[in-house]
């Protein structure tokens, strides 16, 4: 019900734009976070998208958008000034969290397949 796209090879410095499109879900419905899991480390929330609000991982934040089409059922993640450290699987998931929750895994309950990032330096 959850795919995301648009991960791949960048130089530090550059830009990538994620995609998450869902299917049987409804943005109306559902809040979209995005974490990330970088090799040997847990998996961390990097963002989140309900209505007009959105949160960031202190990590990301001046450096990430999140943003939303409903009309589509699609969030995006653009990834701007990106760094090795920001090389990872970037995961989207659907869920309800309270807004001071919402980088908890166990608060969503749909996930995608995950998208790969690799940030050369």
């Amino acid at each position: 019900q959850l795919q995301a796209s648009g991960g791949g090879l960048v130089q530090a410095g550059g830009s990538l734009r994620l995609s998450c499109a869902t299917s049987g879900l409804r943005l109306v419905d559902y809040g979209i976070g995005w974490f990330r899991q970088a090799p040997g480390k847990e998996r961390e929330g990097v963002s989140y998208i309900r209505g007009g609000n959105q949160y960031y991982a202190n990590s990301v934040k001046g450096r990430f958008t999140v943003s939303g089409d409903n009309a589509k059922n699609t969030v995006y993640l653009q990834m701007n000034s990106l760094t090795s450290e920001d090389t990872a699987i970037y995961y989207c998931a659907a869920g309800r969290p309270v807004a001071s929750a919402w980088f908890i895994n166990s608060m969503y309950y749909y996930w995608g397949q995950g998208t790969l990032v690799t940030v050369s330096s």
